[in-house]
């Protein structure tokens, strides 16, 4: 696997390192190994699918907060996106800054998104579904989200979104208590 870590320290994009002939190319999609080797979290729990019928649709930014905070390894299994993260980590040198990258299903990518980053992302083609592996179970209590065009952030997304959830549109302008831990969940 190939690691490049993006602008926003410890978010990587994963290429998958192919061994090619006639027959097309093999590769690893998740090594243990190599992820405990660059240093990312391993403990996956879940899988979590995505399937969205239009292009248009935006889906987030979600995140979980603290202690149920997750990494996640997203993938474009059909179709494209354009997955944005954000930086929410209060002492990072990066915080609230944010990266858009293009994953399609025929480039194989995925994007390693680290704990505490938010996330979401935008739908280019119709029939788009998205794969991703996480490091911690849904925790509704935990969870929160950002406006997809909330002006603290500014990204430029690809177009304008043309299906969204209330619950996404509802989302508060981002403050940092948005951010903040719980302080214990049972």
């Amino acid at each position: 696997m190939i690691f490049t870590e993006t602008k926003l320290k410890g978010a990587y994009i994963v290429d998958i390192k192919r061994i090619e002939d006639d027959r097309g190319f093999f590769g690893r999609a998740w090594c243990k190994q190599e992820f405990e080797e660059v240093g990312l979290s391993t403990n996956v729990v879940q899988t979590n699918l995505s399937s969205n019928k239009k292009k248009g649709t935006l889906r987030g930014l979600h995140f979980q907060v603290t202690p149920h905070a997750e990494s996640k390894l997203v993938r474009c299994t059909r179709g494209a996106l354009y997955d944005v993260i954000i930086d929410l980590r209060e002492q990072s040198p990066t915080y609230r800054q944010w990266i858009g990258v293009e994953l399609t299903a025929d480039s194989f990518r995925m994007l390693y998104v680290p704990e505490n980053f938010g996330h979401g992302f935008i739908t280019l083609e119709d029939n788009t579904d998205i794969m991703y592996q996480v490091t911690e179970y849904y925790a509704p209590a935990a969870e929160r989200g950002i406006r997809y065009n909330d002006p603290a952030f500014n990204i430029e997304w690809p177009m304008e979104p043309l299906v969204i959830s209330d619950k996404d549109l509802a989302h508060a302008d981002f403050s940092d208590e948005v951010a903040r831990p719980l302080p214990s969940i049972s």
